[in-house]
């Protein structure tokens, strides 16, 4: 009779199966990446990944929902405990903790562009990619609807459209950075310019628009 595993030693195991995965999607994007990859960095058996996941699809998924659910819940998290500035919150989500543009972008960009732009035909890919870009959508509305609510942004423009204009902006710097070599980009000039944007359609420095 083999041992019997705990449920931490599972959920440890699992945890370190999708932190081997996620590399291997950095190191070789999402579609020359395979399982075989994934079993040699988790260092662990083809039986051993496929009692976790059923294919490499369901890996990245995993990997997807489990960092955007994280990402939701810190949002909102910081939503209802510290709401003193809505646009130092929203410009952390875009920038990372520091709030500031720079030239890094996130590591799993190429392959996550990849993944849903080649599978765009496949009805489930096509289904998952709403969902993950309607709960992106409701990040970055949430966090603006909130500011306009509290009058430190303008209501000028709607909170969706701007929340879709972000998404936009930063899936545009994820395709550039899958095509371009590192000489030829500027993410962070290009990010500088977008916070201006950003700060006119929200009417940052403008007290007088607040509430329009």
């Amino acid at each position: 009779m083999s041992p019997k595993v705990s449920q931490k030693h599972m959920e440890q195991r699992r945890a370190e199966i999708l932190k081997a995965a996620q590399e291997v999607f950095i190191e070789y994007g999402y579609e020359r990446a395979t399982m075989k990859h994934i079993m040699d960095a988790a260092n662990v058996s083809r039986g051993g990944l496929y009692q976790y996941f059923s294919s490499k699809e369901a890996v990245f998924e995993t990997i997807l929902e489990e960092s955007l659910a994280m990402e939701i819940d810190d949002t909102l998290d910081m939503v209802k405990e510290n709401a003193t500035s809505y646009w130092d919150m929203l410009m952390k989500i875009i920038f990372g903790e520091d709030g500031e543009p720079d030239d890094d972008m996130d590591p799993l960009a190429p392959a996550k562009l990849e993944f849903f732009i080649i599978g765009r035909n496949d009805e489930h890919r096509r289904e998952y990619g709403t969902v993950r870009y309607n709960n992106g959508l409701k990040l970055y509305a949430h966090i603006i609807e909130h500011g306009q609510r509290s009058g430190e942004f303008s209501t000028k423009f709607d909170h969706e459209i701007i929340a879709r204009s972000i998404i936009a902006f930063i899936d545009g710097l994820a395709v550039e950075d899958a095509m371009l070599s590192k000489e030829d980009l500027k993410i962070k000039e290009q990010s500088i310019l977008f916070v201006e944007y950003l700060k006119m359609a929200l009417g940052i420095g403008d007290h007088s628009t607040k509430g329009e």
